[in-house]
C-alpha cells in the first residue's frame, strides 16, 4: 500500500479478489511462527496475480503456496476504469514482478 499509493478506505479505486487458491505442501503446527513471501507473477491493465509462499520462520522449506488475483475497480461502480489501474499502483506492483515462478 505504501509503494503503490493505495489507501483502501479512501482510494477511488479498490482491489477485488476474484480468484484465490492454496496448495498445502507440508504441515505447520501451533505455536510455530510463519514467514510469508509475496511476488507478482502477472500484471495486466486492471488486474494483478500474486503468488504467496508460506515458510516456517527460520526454515527454507516451502509449507504452502497460494495465488490470488485482484482486479482494480472504481469504488462506486465496481467496474474497471477505461485506463486500468493508476500509474502509481502499476509502478509499485512492477517492483514485485518476476518473469517466471520458481515454486
Amino acid at each position: 500500500m505504501q509503494h503503490c499509493s493505495l489507501h483502501p478506505p479512501t482510494s477511488s479505486h479498490i482491489g477485488l479478489v476474484v480468484h484465490s487458491h492454496c496448495d498445502y505442501l507440508a504441515p505447520i503446527e501451533f505455536p510455530a511462527v510463519v514467514d510469508l513471501a509475496l511476488r507478482v507473477t502477472k500484471l495486466g491493465k486492471s488486474s494483478v496475480t500474486y503468488e504467496i509462499g508460506v515458510f516456517e520462520s527460520g526454515q527454507e522449506e516451502v509449507k504452502a503456496v497460494g495465488e490470488f488475483i485482484h482486479v482494480f475497480v472504481d469504488r462506486d461502480s465496481r467496474r474497471p476504469g477505461k485506463s486500468g489501474m493508476s500509474v502509481e499502483l502499476k509502478t509499485g506492483l512492477e517492483q514485485l514482478l518476476v518473469a517466471t515462478s520458481k515454486l
